[in-house]
């Protein structure tokens, strides 16, 4: 059954929208760190995106993307009043939210929508929490005002200085870290990002979960793309995930597996632009 879109915001026009939905049972049942599938038509692909935020009282489910590929740009053409064909979920497992004291939550990029929405479960759970974001300069950064409604500290951080603390993610968290007191961490955002946060955190002995993305097809553990390997074993990320023990994560075959297909996503991209008229 379609999906009504109920509000869109440009949040970086022609690379990052943030979409409102009403899904009432979808929102009766989202928590912290669960997904949808998204598909645009009957013979489209499934894409996964995190749940950046719900509330159940009013139905309502808010996404966040960034357009990379053809399945993105199509619903970057949808518009308020529209609706999306297909959504199924909530998808995976909720984040663990537990009583720890104080927790730095991570994010970068696209990923920072969907740590917001895990910050605010620490948050409601009596945490005290940190929240440290990043991009690489100002106008790439997302939910500042959301977060700074209602984290303890929110630090920013951007690769050339133009808002906030010059430098990455890294930096501020391991001087917290070197505080003490800390009794979790999470990550969620790019790969590399989520990688250098868990070689951060290690030293500390801090456990530190990780918001795993990788290829997924049908979101429900039956065709086992989204396999990676945790701990030495096989774990897929639509069903025992998508969260993880950031250090028993293989993040190098996780790049790899993502890279997997990227000649033939590009490809599918542009033949769609082509499509368009004058090209857009």
């Amino acid at each position: 059954m379609p999906t009504p879109i109920l509000h869109k915001e440009r949040l970086i026009p022609g690379k990052t929208s943030k979409l409102v939905l009403h899904a009432p049972e979808i929102a009766a049942k989202a928590r912290p760190g669960h997904f949808v599938m998204l598909r645009m038509s009957p013979a489209g692909e499934r894409i996964p995106l995190t749940i950046a935020d719900a509330d159940a009282a009013r139905g309502e489910i808010t996404i966040v993307y960034l357009v990379l590929g053809k399945s993105t740009a199509l619903l970057e053409s949808l518009e308020a009043g529209d609706a999306i064909p297909d959504v199924c979920g909530p998808l995976g497992r909720p984040t663990r939210i537990e009583k720890l004291g104080t927790v730095i939550c991570v994010g970068g990029g696209t990923g920072i929508a969907a740590m917001h929405h895990i910050a605010r479960g620490h948050s409601r759970a009596g945490n005290h929490v940190v929240a440290i974001i990043g991009a690489r300069e100002k106008q790439l950064l997302l939910f500042e005002k959301e977060l700074s409604g209602f984290v303890d500290e929110l630090v920013i951080c951007t690769d050339d200085g133009s808002y906030g603390r010059k430098g990455l993610v890294t930096e501020p968290l391991v001087e917290r870290l070197a505080a003490g007191g800390v009794g979790e961490v999470v990550a969620v955002g790019p790969v590399p990002m989520m990688a250098a946060v868990s070689k951060a955190t290690r030293p500390f002995g801090v456990p530190t979960t990780v918001s795993l993305n990788p290829i997924m097809v049908d979101g429900i553990g039956m065709c086992g793309a989204c396999r990676v390997t945790v701990g030495g074993k096989t774990k897929f990320a639509c069903v025992d995930g998508p969260e993880f023990d950031g250090h028993q994560v293989d993040f190098d075959e996780l790049r790899r597996r993502l890279a997997a297909f990227r000649e033939q996503e590009a490809t599918s991209f542009d033949r769609y632009r082509k499509e368009q008229p004058h090209g857009n």
